[in-house]
């Protein structure tokens, strides 16, 4: 992840891709060359690499003389990612970010008698969701990860409702009382409008190239990771009853795919 400075400007956010090392120092090596005939150069304190493998994995990239310290994880855009393709500290960290975020509005905001039930609202879902939910389309949640944010809405809106655990009121009848969406339905609904965007994708575009990308090496020994397009094939069957041979037929007629989305209901209260 290359950052460049030109005089007092600078330019980030610059990522490069290869499938082998060799490939992705050609890419470095031409960026490089690219940014030196505009005048700029490479920051090799600000850029770093990374190596999308289960196992580690040395990479050593060069510019010029200088080499890219490789790291494990690397936040791009405000989201982690990490060397082994695990999104679970990702969503943790969400979490833990939107706690902080309820805890400071609790205190401040929330518990004020005189603020009225949609302004408290309007605080939650302009400021609590988007703060727990940022990235969530490419997410691969797990019970464990659905569940810890179940937890975490839940003890907003407890809060903003006037209840807690002890009264033992079931999350259904709270969002009805409150007359809000779950937010795992909101999750779902928005990671499969992600999945219809890269069907109907034209050819070349990088997302979509991705999204249909089939690995070629060995899987290493043990259980493989999910991959998010499985994942998110599993959701649509559950959620749908679409099976996974008819999925991309059906998202490519956009209205058809965003009607079927806005009809998605709510999952069953398991509390």
């Amino acid at each position: 992840m290359p950052a460049a400075d030109w005089g007092d400007t600078k330019i980030d956010d610059v990522v490069l891709l290869a499938s082998w090392a060799r490939d992705l120092q050609l890419s470095l090596d031409r960026f490089a060359a690219a940014c030196e005939t505009a005048g700029m150069k490479i920051s090799t304190s600000k850029s770093k690499a990374m190596v999308l493998n289960r196992k580690k994995v040395e990479c050593l990239l060069r510019v010029k003389e200088e080499i890219l310290p490789q790291v494990e994880e690397f936040k791009y855009l405000g989201v982690l990612f990490m060397s082994e393709g695990r999104m679970e500290q990702e969503i943790d960290r969400r979490i833990g970010a939107a706690s902080t975020v309820m805890r400071t509005l609790h205190r401040s905001i929330v518990v004020k008698r005189e603020l009225r039930l949609w302004a408290q609202l309007s605080i939650y879902r302009s400021t609590f969701v988007p703060t727990l939910t940022y990235g969530h389309e490419l997410w691969v949640r797990t019970e464990r990860t659905r569940s810890r944010v179940q937890a975490a809405e839940m003890s907003f809106l407890r809060r903003v409702a006037g209840l807690s655990l002890r009264d033992r009121v079931r999350s259904s009848a709270i969002w009805e009382e409150l007359g809000v969406e779950p937010l795992l339905l909101h999750v779902e609904r928005s990671q499969m409008r992600w999945l219809g965007h890269l069907v109907r994708m034209p050819p070349g575009r990088l997302p979509g190239e991705v999204f249909r990308a089939c690995c070629s090496s060995r899987r290493p020994p043990g259980r493989p990771m999910t991959r998010w397009r499985d994942y998110v094939s599993r959701l649509v069957w559950e959620r749908l009853g679409i099976p996974p041979d008819e999925l991309e037929e059906l998202a490519e007629e956009r209205e058809v795919w965003a009607s079927l989305l806005r009809l998605l209901p709510p999952r069953p209260d398991p509390r």
